[in-house]
Formats: structure tokens, C-alpha cells, sequence
């Protein structure tokens, strides 16, 4: 696990929110967790898609999923149940900036 990457508690709160994503020509959901890691890893440090770190992935797949995700409204079902939990102080910001990415960015 990377720095910043979630913990195994963080992760048993989100999983259950996240779409399975078999069934789908893509990844089986069993990287859902680690392209999770790759997002927030962009949004957190504000690098373009192309420049995230190879340990997450090919930087377009997880794009693709990030996007589907948005579309699905997945962010917004995270930061409602982060609220819920009260930990949305870091949680918020990263969600938030979702929209301000501009596709494929870099």
C-alpha cells in the first residue's frame, strides 16, 4: 500500500458502494480498490491521468471507470455515506474536485 492509498477500514466502508463491474468488458471488481487508490490518487495531487503512477493501472481504464462512476452518481452515494460517518473533511474536497477535471486533462 502506497501513501494515501486507503486503509483496510476506509476500504470496508466504500466497497460495498462501488458497481461490480463484471459482466462488463473491463476489469473484474477486484480492482475496484485499487483503481479507487489511482483516482484518488490523481485528484489528490492534481497530476494529469496520463502521469499517475503505473502501480494503479493503465491510467485510461481507471479514467474510463472514474467517469462511469460520475456518471452513475457512485461519488455522490461515497460522500453521502461519508457524511453519515462524519469523515468528510478530506473526503469532500477530493470528491468535489471530480467535476473540475477536464477529460483526459495532460
Amino acid at each position: 500500500m502506497a501513501r494515501g492509498d486507503l486503509t483496510d477500514e476506509e476500504w470496508d466502508v466504500i466497497e460495498g458502494l462501488l458497481p461490480s463491474e463484471r459482466g462488463r468488458k473491463s476489469r473484474p471488481a477486484h480492482d475496484n480498490r485499487r483503481f479507487l487508490n489511482g483516482m484518488l490518487h490523481v485528484l489528490r495531487v492534481g497530476c494529469p491521468w496520463r502521469d499517475m503512477h503505473e502501480r494503479y493501472g493503465k491510467w485510461n481504464s481507471i479514467y474510463v471507470r472514474f467517469r462511469r462512476w460520475a456518471e452513475q452518481g457512485v461519488w455522490d452515494a461515497i460522500l453521502a455515506t461519508l457524511v453519515e460517518f462524519g469523515q468528510t473533511d478530506d473526503w469532500q474536497h477530493i470528491v468535489e474536485r471530480r467535476a473540475k477535471l477536464t477529460p483526459l486533462a495532460g
